[in-house]
């Protein structure tokens, strides 16, 4: 995959025939049952070398430039689809980044490949009860004796938790307090002391099933360390920074058919006598919203550029997260609101929408740990 125009056009029509066809149709199905089956959706999107984009073709994947990747999500956040496009992202963009710059030989062979292949289902494992976004409060515990890392504690938030077959997780390996002492280990489920403790009920993204986790004396081969014992939390900080570029390729795809959707409704409802898209204040504020999805969506492409040219992007990953975030809740509650007393119903799309939505300022960050990043970029003892 090269990038090329063309190709990326061509990329992008069998992405969206894809969702058309296996997504979009079972939504409300998955949305009701509070769950889709991850191991019957993941061998198919394997099967079109979407699972595998970024990584490299010695550990299974496509190699594709980022370009690629933000084609996928913008095209999988369209059709109402929010929790499935997380559950996949978790997948391509949060479980597997570490393990695939980090991880040993043997470690990808075992994990990440099989991952890429949706033969298994894998989870990013950070938020603890008491460490959300304060990722360096977070307690969980392994200690070391000889080759095994025995771990204690607890996960919370953990999207795939229930399906997932391994988790790449982070612990405190040491005593040190703070960002130091911390690895990423990939810990398989099913393991001696690994409990699902419950299945979270949450107010959006339904189909995407999210759990709490229990770790009471579980034994993991020390050899399940992800690069260096005791990095686990700068790993991890490069790990967010992907989460975040998909979280801004998601909001563009989803944004675009938000407005698109609204555009149509506003065509067609009379108020008055004459359409909504004939009165000055909704086009206007459609408009704006517009123009800062144009926006969005050059920051995007400037970090796909500067991504694959190997710089550090996590400002611009910062500043886009924030703003995808913002931008959607602007969004969701304008389509609510131009919809009326029907935009308020279920059986409208524009309910889904606003719940789901507001999950894109919380999780990968919320808007203040966004803000804190930006402001000791630029020097300020916050």
């Amino acid at each position: 995959m090269t990038g090329d125009s063309t190709e990326l056009d061509q990329f992008r029509a069998s992405v969206r025939a894809f969702c058309d066809k296996e997504i979009v149709p079972r939504m409300n199905e998955w949305e009701d049952a509070g769950i889709f089956d991850a191991h019957e959706l993941f061998p198919k999107l394997a099967a079109q070398g979407f699972l595998g984009l970024s990584h490299t073709v010695e550990d299974g994947g496509e190699g594709a430039p980022m370009e690629y990747q933000m084609v996928f999500a913008e095209e999988l956040g369209k059709g109402n689809t929010a929790g499935v496009s997380m559950a996949i992202n978790v997948q391509m963009h949060m479980a597997t980044p570490s393990l695939a710059r980090f991880g040993s030989p043997e470690l990808k062979d075992r994990y990440l490949r099989p991952a890429l292949e949706g033969k298994q289902v894998a989870a990013i494992a950070v938020t603890e009860p008491g460490a959300g976004s304060d990722v360096a409060t977070l307690s969980t515990k392994a200690r070391r004796e000889g080759d095994e890392w025995i771990i204690n504690g607890g996960k919370i938030f953990i999207t795939n938790g229930s399906q997932a077959d391994w988790f790449c997780m982070l612990v405190r390996t040491s005593d040190e307090g703070g960002y130091r002492g911390m690895s990423q280990i990939v810990v398989p489920s099913g393991l001696p002391g690994f409990t699902v403790a419950r299945k979270l009920d949450k107010l959006g993204n339904r189909s995407s099933d999210t759990v709490e986790l229990h770790l009471d004396e579980v034994r993991v081969p020390v050899a399940n360390t992800i690069g260096e014992i005791g990095r686990g939390f700068q790993q991890q900080m490069q790990q967010f920074v992907v989460e975040r570029l998909s979280v801004c390729f998601t909001a563009v795809g989803a944004g675009e058919w938000a407005l698109t959707k609204t555009r149509e409704h506003m065509e067609n409802r009379e108020t008055f006598g004459s359409p909504l898209a004939t009165r000055q204040y909704p086009v206007f504020q459609l408009t704006e919203l517009s123009a800062q999805l144009e926006l969005l969506r050059s920051l995007n492409e400037k970090m796909c550029r500067r991504y694959d040219a190997g710089e550090d992007i996590t400002r611009e990953a910062t500043v886009g997260k924030l703003a995808a975030g913002r931008l959607m809740r602007g969004l969701a509650d304008t389509a609510l609101q131009v919809h009326g007393g029907m935009g308020y119903m279920e059986e409208n799309w524009t309910s889904r929408f606003l719940r789901d939505v507001r999950l894109s300022s919380i999780g990968g960050g919320a808007d203040e740990v966004m803000l804190q990043v930006l402001a000791r970029m630029d020097g300020y003892p916050v």
